[in-house]
């Protein structure tokens, strides 16, 4: 139920950017990572395609879009997380920078989340 009440509120959220002008795609995204137990966080960017290691995560971008005509206004990054060494993802969808709790990662020690797309 949770998921596909997510999948609306994604739905009307693309809609609406559709109606201001449209997405387009950055060649990247910029997460944030949390590790609970410590409370250390880091930045990490990561191209589209690519994967890297947050932590004890592995993190794939498959996409980041935003607003055509507002880039800094919100992201929307489609990403398959697993957990190093396990082939099951933790997750595997889109987080959305401005929603960070709608679509969240569900780990006991860490944390990931979108702040923004890379535009150029």
């Amino acid at each position: 139920m949770i998921r596909l009440f997510c999948t609306i509120l994604l739905c009307l959220g693309t809609a609406a950017i559709a109606q201001d002008g449209g997405a387009a795609s950055g060649s990247g995204v910029v997460l944030r990572g949390l590790d609970k137990v410590n409370g250390r966080t880091i930045d990490v960017e990561v191209n589209s395609g690519a994967t890297t290691k947050i932590f004890g995560l592995d993190v794939r971008l498959a996409n980041c879009r935003y607003p055509a005509e507002n880039p800094t206004g919100d992201a929307f990054a489609f990403l398959t997380i697993r957990e190093n060494g396990l082939s099951a993802p933790q997750f595997e969808g889109w987080m959305i920078a401005s929603s960070p709790a709608l679509n969240a990662l569900d780990h006991s020690r860490y944390d990931v989340w979108v702040l923004r797309c890379i535009t150029s």
